[in-house]
């Protein structure tokens, strides 16, 4: 839909210039009556000075529309816009990441964070017109990249990922889906897309309440796994360093499980799809079908410069009326 204004009603005061313009026209008609009167009686008037022509009554409504053309001219051409509402087919796209310590685990190589990371830049380097931001979660969650289409500085934040980002370990999904659902206040519920990236395990219990608040906001969560189901141990480093592995409180050592049925869950409940994340291309090809399926529509309405302008037609008729005082006023005077 498009629809034309005549732009800032502030310039329309310009059209205070007509009420002078009309002041001065007849304070100069009745300036130069009263001259004439004073050289002359007024039965001498027909005498001494030549009758007007036919058309020298309508002059001063020639000067005046003549002004009106040129000022409208000038609104339009200083602010005349097209108001351009356009309906589009994106999304807001969050990616959430899993950054608790089970993601530095092995069963994936190199390890299931660094698969994650690989999965989300992959994934942004295809991506086109969609809003991205990026979020950490472990026992707590923080948004480390706000919704925005500059991709190209979506790198330098994945690369800087790190299990340490987020200093209270944990795996909590409320935390990372209210970080989230804040960062979409202004998008509209049918746009609103989660891409969690996570091995599953729900080490406070929030499976069901982050559930509850997607769809409460209207969010569409797909979840991709990382990690095996068979498990592995999670490597404990100092400084760069492997000091040995995570034990319990029996001092055995942390087997950490991809939980593939908690992933599914938070997905299918929310209208979203699981997907399998330990293979890379096929990972990331299904990433990118599944949000062009899911694309909203959002309607933006841009005023733009640009616009289809009118003032050159209201200056050819002003330049007309000028044209027609000047024709039929052969003494180049204000005849009236």
């Amino acid at each position: 839909m498009m629809d034309f204004s005549i732009g800032n009603y502030w310039y329309l005061l310009l059209l205070l210039v007509l009420p002078v313009v009309a002041v001065l026209v007849f304070s100069f008609k009745k300036w130069k009556k009263a001259k004439k009167t004073l050289f002359a009686e007024a039965k001498f008037h027909q005498e001494l000075y030549p009758k007007g022509n036919v058309f020298s009554k309508v002059f001063p409504v020639l000067y005046l529309l003549g002004f009106l053309f040129l000022v409208l001219a000038m609104v339009d051409f200083l602010s005349g816009k097209q108001e351009m509402k356009v309906q589009q087919k994106v999304n807001s796209v969050i990616f959430v990441l899993d950054v608790s310590n089970s993601m530095n685990a092995e069963d994936i190589e190199p390890t299931r964070l660094q698969q994650a990371k690989n999965i989300l830049k992959n994934c942004i380097q295809q991506m086109h017109d969609d809003k991205i931001g990026i979020v950490v979660f472990a026992g707590d969650a923080q948004s480390i990249m706000p919704l925005t289409s500059d991709y190209s500085a979506a790198e330098n934040y994945i690369d800087a990922i790190e299990t340490n980002i987020i200093p209270k370990q944990g795996t909590d999904f409320l935390k990372a889906v209210d970080v989230a659902a804040d960062k979409f206040k202004n998008v509209p519920k049918g746009a609103r897309k989660i891409i969690m990236i996570s091995d599953g395990e729900d080490n406070e219990g929030n499976e069901k309440a982050a559930i509850s608040k997607a769809r409460k906001e209207g969010i569409i969560i797909n979840t991709i796994g990382v990690g095996t189901e068979e498990g592995a141990p999670i490597p404990m480093y100092m400084y760069g360093q492997l000091m040995g592995y995570k034990t319990d409180a029996s001092d055995e050592t942390v087997i950490t499980k991809r939980q593939t049925e908690a992933l599914m869950s938070i997905a299918y409940d929310t209208d979203g799809e699981y997907i399998d994340g330990n293979n890379l291309s096929t990972a990331v090809s299904k990433i990118l079908t599944i949000l062009q399926t899911q694309k909203g529509s959002s309607q933006t309405v841009i005023d733009t410069q640009s616009a289809v302008h009118y003032y050159q037609w209201f200056l050819g008729i002003s330049v007309l009326f000028f044209i027609l005082i000047f024709m039929l006023n052969p003494k180049n005077d204000l005849n009236i």
